[in-house]
């Protein structure tokens, strides 16, 4: 599995359904926003639904191609595949078992299930199946075989029922690679809400290149996530990586109501980052200054993260790469 940062052959996306959105169209205008951002700077696919073929496309900008596709919901980092390169550069992709973030009581993916072997035939791609649940959400990856993933998604027992580090590993190391995994415990407070992931990495790690890291940083002792951030960063620098801090943004959050706002969940793509922000413009500027020394080269494009949030993600959560094939 390249790293995120290797050249794109695309962006894929999925178009939000009805069913999950209690405002849709300030959620499709969000989704839009990112795609036509991208777009500006590499090809996107964007997949919807049959009967929503026609609003993605009266939303969405002319450069940005439209497959009609049977689905569910709209988080194509985790119902959609993960894409590969083998020695040669020829294009692969695994199909991970989707079962809706562990069979929760409110999702359906009886479409998701099986959305990422369209996408791979489309992107004329090697697809490999995979007997793990998994979500593209649950892990990231060096592009040198390290991945860091959590306790709580890969080892749920409403995932993997039984599982093992070592199965984990094994499959990890059989699908993508991975020769080195990093176990971070758990994910932030939010994201065991009824409608969270429980525990999605994307929200608390991401190498930005091989042995340097962004962290999440919450230096709110009363926040649920402080003792959360402080350990996994610790855990990450333990692993022998350089870890930079990415301080979490202010909100109205409270012990009782926790909330997942992060810079973590940023996109990047062909000379670009897509960098989510929250309305406050001292932080939003720093973390954008942060990422912008990081990626040197690159635009820093930020998005209001707020609407994506709200629904349950963020930019990386709807975003998901296809990297250049030589073949």
């Amino acid at each position: 599995m390249p790293p995120e940062w290797a050249p794109h052959a695309r962006t894929w996306m999925a178009w939000p359904c009805a069913e999950y959105f209690d405002d849709l169209d300030r959620a499709r205008q969000a989704w839009a926003q990112v795609a036509n951002t991208i777009v500006r700077y590499e090809p996107v696919t964007m997949v919807a639904h049959p009967n929503h073929v026609a609003s993605a496309r009266a939303e969405l900008a002319p450069g940005v191609e439209v497959m009609g596709a049977p689905i569910d919901d709209a988080w194509m980092r985790d119902s959609g595949p993960t894409f590969l390169l083998d020695d040669a550069g020829a294009l692969g992709a695994v199909d991970w078992v989707f079962n809706g973030w562990g069979a929760q009581d409110w999702a359906s993916w009886e479409h998701d299930a099986e959305i990422a072997a369209a996408v791979i035939a489309q992107a004329g791609a090697n697809g490999f199946p995979s007997a793990l649940v998994n979500e593209g959400g649950g892990i990231h990856v060096d592009g040198e075989g390290t991945v860091i993933l959590t306790e709580t998604v890969q080892l749920d027992p409403d995932r993997n029922p039984g599982a093992s580090k070592a199965r984990v590993e094994a499959e990890l190391a059989e699908m993508i690679a991975a020769a080195h995994a990093i176990w971070l415990p758990r994910g932030l407070t939010a994201d065991y809400d009824e409608m969270g992931t429980r525990g999605h990495v994307d929200l608390l790690a991401a190498f930005v290149r091989p042995g340097v890291v962004v962290a999440h940083h919450q230096p709110d002792a009363t926040s649920p996530d402080h003792e959360i951030a402080e350990e996994n960063a610790a855990i990450l620098a333990a692993a022998g990586l350089e870890v930079v801090h990415l301080t979490a943004p202010p909100s109205s959050e409270t012990p009782e109501r926790p909330n997942d706002w992060n810079y973590i969940n940023f996109y990047t793509g062909n000379g670009f980052v897509l960098v989510g922000t929250f309305g406050h413009e001292a932080h939003d500027d720093a973390a954008c200054q942060t990422l912008a020394t990081l990626f040197p080269g690159r635009a820093i494009e930020p998005v209001d993260a707020r609407p994506m949030f709200d629904c349950g993600g963020g930019i990386h959560c709807i975003t998901q790469q296809q990297p250049v094939s030589s073949i």
